[in-house]
């Protein structure tokens, strides 16, 4: 039987400690100033501020217009996903990295969750001007690229229920219909800078096991928008798509035969 009381470990990070109990904060009881979390956890104000500036950099929290903290993407309830993203984690990162190193600019791979995209790896580039670490993020996925091409898989009644309810206000359904009509047709989509000022990101679908056109995911560069050049996107989406490939074909190359 579990014990209902619970001891602090014997070698207690007290950093990792201070971040939990504040997001829990955020989650439980709703914003705060940077003078309210640091009262609340007993620490100082520049203490406090860094842990937020971190929750926020893994969308634990964000901060509003009144600069307070409330709690994140990442703690509210979280739409489900029915990509296989364990096998994902497990055979996708080599050739993430082997598309990095061809092409010099940052890789993400996502997964569709309701009307968002969850990034679920994160390959960076070496170059000093560069797209951060996006694992972790849940962004709308008719923004993003990946999300964008993940979209224009699904069949008109399945886009219709994700987007037809109030929850998905501000979306124009006519012309996303239009938009994942031409991503369909030229295999890949493009985000310039509607999830972030100065980064353009180009995506692609990763076909799932056995099905070309259910994906199992998406794959995207993501790079500074200086650095975007119209003449190198056959040379992207072509390295994109082989990558792609080359993942969906490990997925079902990892996938445990069936003995009968």
């Amino acid at each position: 039987m579990n014990s209902a009381v619970k001891n602090k470990p014997q070698y207690a990070i007290d950093s990792v400690d201070h971040a939990l109990h504040l997001a829990s904060l955020l989650q439980q009881e709703g914003p705060l100033g940077v003078s309210a979390a640091a009262g609340r956890l007993g620490v100082s104000r520049s203490t406090a501020h860094r842990l937020l500036a971190m929750l926020v950099y893994r969308d634990f929290a964000e901060q509003g217009a009144d600069r307070r903290y409330r709690a994140g993407p990442v703690l509210r309830p979280a739409d489900a996903t029915s990509a296989p993203v364990e096998l994902l984690r497990r055979v996708a990162p080599p050739r993430m990295r082997a598309l990095v190193a061809r092409v010099g600019e940052t890789a993400n791979l996502q997964v569709l969750a309701g009307t968002g995209v969850r990034f679920i790896d994160s390959v960076q580039c070496d170059q000093v001007l560069r797209v951060g670490d996006r694992a972790g993020r849940v962004l709308p996925a008719h923004l993003v690229s990946g999300g964008k091409v993940l979209l224009a898989a699904l069949p008109p009644d399945e886009l219709e229920r994700r987007y037809g309810g109030p929850e998905a206000a501000g979306v124009d359904l006519p012309r996303l219909r239009r938009e994942l009509g031409l991503i369909r047709e030229r295999g890949f989509a493009i985000n310039d800078q509607l999830t972030e000022a100065g980064l353009t990101a180009i995506g692609v679908a990763v076909p799932g096991p056995g099905s070309e056109e259910i994906p199992a995911a998406a794959l995207s560069l993501a790079l500074p928008s200086a650095r975007f050049d119209h003449d190198l996107l056959p040379t992207w989406v072509g390295a994109l798509t082989r990558a792609a490939a080359a993942i969906a074909h490990d997925l079902v190359e990892d996938q445990p035969s069936t003995v009968t």
